[in-house]
């Protein structure tokens, strides 16, 4: 195999398992579907890196004398939930511009089961919708 082949080779490897982990239901998720029919929709921001390498290092034997390599990295963080109910969409928007991006993905469970208890009317409609926003407000300065 001449060396613009195994070249080629690493990198298409190296690009192909990015590849698999950056697919379309990392950017909008699967839709979870709760008791009462609402639907909610994980939506992400996917940041892609890669690079790769290689070089034929002269020796007596040019046999096998080729060094390569490649690496490549993908970074998901959720940005926002769609919420449908009863032909009604919502966009729940996550904004974080601070170091405090972690707690927000700590706080899913919490959001699912708030957008849960607003639909289903036990926490008294406004007062839930005003808890969720109080919730995320810290997070927006």
């Amino acid at each position: 195999m001449n060396e613009s082949t195994k070249i080629e080779a690493l990198v298409n490897t190296a690009m192909s398992k990015v590849k698999e982990l950056a697919d379309g239901e990392a950017i909008v998720g699967k839709p979870i579907v709760t008791g009462d029919g609402t639907t909610i929709i994980p939506v992400s921001k996917v940041s892609v890196g890669f690079a790769s390498g290689g070089s034929d290092l002269p020796t007596k034997s040019s046999k096998d004398t080729f060094g390569g390599g490649s690496g490549g990295g993908v970074t998901i963080t959720p940005v926002a939930f769609i919420a449908i109910y009863k032909g009604d969409v919502k966009l729940l928007q996550i904004t974080s511009n601070s170091p405090q991006g972690n707690a927000i993905v700590d706080m899913v469970p919490t959001v699912i089961d708030k957008i849960t208890s607003f639909i289903d009317g036990k926490k008294g409609g406004k007062k839930a919708a005003d808890e969720i926003a109080d919730d995320y407000a810290d997070f927006e300065e």
